[in-house]
């Protein structure tokens, strides 16, 4: 099946490649990193529709930034600065074999962005040659069986549209685990606030976004596997770590996590992992049989960072190679 077969509008099960009206109940944190741990930039993001409405151009559809001015500034020089200056922070990476795929966190800017930063910024080396990001977070906000691509022809930040890989998009859509869902992409942030890290160090890239729901190891590492290619593909897994604990008991939990990821253990992450715990199981089946070892680059909480200690949310940047 090629093109934009399975378009639906609702929560979708998939059975012999049909699409399906059926309701699912993920499990996922009812509020998001960003309800409680997003926060309010106080600029425009500039006239733009609502929030989930597919803006239609000359290029295509495009899908329009959800989040902007919540999570991370709305306007284009405040985003910018704020981005290069989380990278800023960072030290340089030292040579060595560049990430092919990186498990890196979504809150706002605020609370996650210092450790994204230190994912991203080991990018740099080979920005000139990744040519496409493979980008699947989980859909906190639209239940739904499987895997989730979108219509769009390009996804919009305050920093430009970034096109999407349309024939990957495609490709993708022929296996049955995967359905072209848009409600799971309109307001969805794990993906979104991703975007401007990879435009300010990427510069040029062609995106394939994909929304994890109830979707098993073997479903998801069967997508990555169809679209992992070469040295010109980068994978970014979009996750937070254990959410709402106290300082301490999320340090033990997040610890017992970076372990796993560690040991490429996909069995050994529950529910109150991470909650792109689904996408990451399929990411570290891939990683040991593709012979890849997982490094802890950076793992803090938003104690560590701009909230208070008594309930705080997990961060991870983790690198394979």
């Amino acid at each position: 099946m090629h093109g934009r077969p399975r378009h639906v509008e609702h929560s979708i099960s998939l059975t012999n490649n049909m699409a399906q009206i059926r309701p699912v109940n993920l499990g996922l944190d009812p509020a998001p990193s960003g309800a409680r741990f997003g926060m309010e930039w106080g600029d425009s993001t500039g006239d733009r529709p609502a929030r989930g409405v597919m803006k239609r151009t000359r290029e295509g559809r495009v899908r329009p930034p959800a989040v902007a001015g919540t999570f991370y500034p709305g306007s284009t020089g405040r985003l910018q600065e704020a981005v290069d200056s989380y990278l800023a922070e960072v030290r340089p990476a030292a040579t060595g074999s560049p990430p092919k795929a990186l498990i890196a966190p979504h809150a706002g800017y605020v609370y996650s962005g210092p450790v994204a930063a230190s994912g991203y910024r080991l990018l740099e080396p080979v920005a000139e040659t990744i040519e496409r990001v493979v980008l699947i977070g989980p859909s906190h906000r639209v239940p739904l069986k499987g895997l989730a691509v979108s219509s769009a022809d390009a996804f919009e930040t305050p920093l430009g549209r970034v096109p999407v890989d349309r024939a990957a998009v495609d490709h993708l859509l022929e296996l049955p685990q995967v359905c072209e869902f848009d409600a799971a992409h309109a307001a969805e942030h794990s993906l979104e606030v991703h975007l401007p890290f990879l435009q300010r160090v990427l510069r040029e890239f062609r995106l394939v976004p994909i929304c994890a729901g109830d979707a098993s190891t073997r479903e998801v590492a069967g997508a990555l596997d169809l679209v992992w290619g070469g040295p010109e593909t980068l994978i970014v897994v979009s996750s937070d770590l254990s959410h709402y604990y106290d300082y301490e008991t999320a340090r033990i939990k997040d610890a017992a996590t970076t372990r796993a990821i560690e040991r490429l253990d996909p069995t050994a992450l529950d529910a109150e992992s991470a909650c792109g715990r689904i996408a990451i199981r399929g990411l570290l089946d891939v990683a040991r049989r593709r012979g890849l070892q997982a490094h802890s680059i950076d793992v803090r909480n938003s104690g560590d960072t701009a909230g208070p200690r008594d309930s705080v949310v997990g961060y991870g940047a983790y690198a394979f190679v």
